[in-house]
Parts: structure tokens; sequence; C-alpha cells
């Protein structure tokens, strides 16, 4: 199993290094950084959210957020306000520049990066999803088994 695993996990490793790459380049056409895109197409559409649920919907870890958010608020994209119920954490939400960054900028990259996926019929994505579903699920039960690293001794 181990050198099928390896070649496995390498490969899907792969694909989305690749995907990475490809919407990148359209991505820092707009002044962005994958990141910072990743935030703020999380963010369109939306009232805005709280620090955790960002970190829950993106692919930022949760030290990396932090500096993502405040490179976006010097640019006027996204504002941080206290969270009414929690005072020591923020609510982030798009500023009107940001609003219009993400009506610009998202339908462009998923225009552009979308491309490689023309060849794909609908039973291909149900196939891809159903596939990529089924690992998610391994994955997350799989770390449901390990130990926290909040636990006390």
């Amino acid at each position: 199993m181990g050198e099928r695993f390896l070649k496995s996990i390498r490969l899907l490793a792969e694909c989305m290094q690749g995907y990475e790459r490809l919407s990148g380049e359209y991505v820092r056409r707009s002044g962005l950084t994958h990141a910072q895109f990743d935030i703020i197409a999380t963010l369109g559409n939306t009232p805005g959210m709280s620090y955790k649920e960002l970190g829950d919907k993106t692919l930022i870890t949760k030290g990396t957020l932090t500096g993502v958010i405040e490179r976006l608020e010097q640019k006027g994209l996204v504002e941080r306000q206290r969270n009414d119920c929690d005072k020591r954490s923020f609510f982030v939400k798009l500023t009107a520049e940001g609003e219009r960054t993400f009506r610009t900028v998202f339908p462009e990259v998923i225009s552009q990066s979308g491309k490689v996926f023309a060849d794909y019929t609908d039973d291909d994505f149900a196939q891809l999803e159903k596939t990529l579903s089924a690992l998610k699920t391994v994955i997350m039960a799989g770390q449901t088994g390990m130990p926290s690293t909040h636990d006390c001794d």
C-alpha cells in the first residue's frame, strides 16, 4: 500500500498545485495574492464572517490569516469590526471597494482557470466530486482519532 498511497497523494498534491499556479496567474494580474483572493472570494456575496468562519472556509492557516486580512485592510478591501458577541474576536467584511474587486476579479479567475475543465461533462464532475468527497470523509475521520494539541495532562 505504501508506494500506491504515496503515488495517489502526490498526484492529488500536483493537481492542487497546478490549479493554484494556473488560477494564480489571473489572481496576480489583479494585484492580489492567492491567499488574498481566497479571502475576497469567500467573503463575496456574504455580510461578512468571523476569523473562525474564514479559517474554516478557506485554505489559509490561522497563523497566516491575520496577516492576509491586515494587508487587505491596508488596501481598503476589507474592514474588521469587533464581534458584538465576543469582544476578543473580529468580524471581517468586504468594503465597497472589496465588493467591486470581488465582482470584477472572481468571475475572471473562474472563467479563465475553469477553461481547463471545458471538456468535463456533468458525469465527469459527479465522479470527481464523489471520489473527492469520499477521500475527504476518510481524511476527516482520521483526524478525529488524532490526539488534540489542546489536551491538558
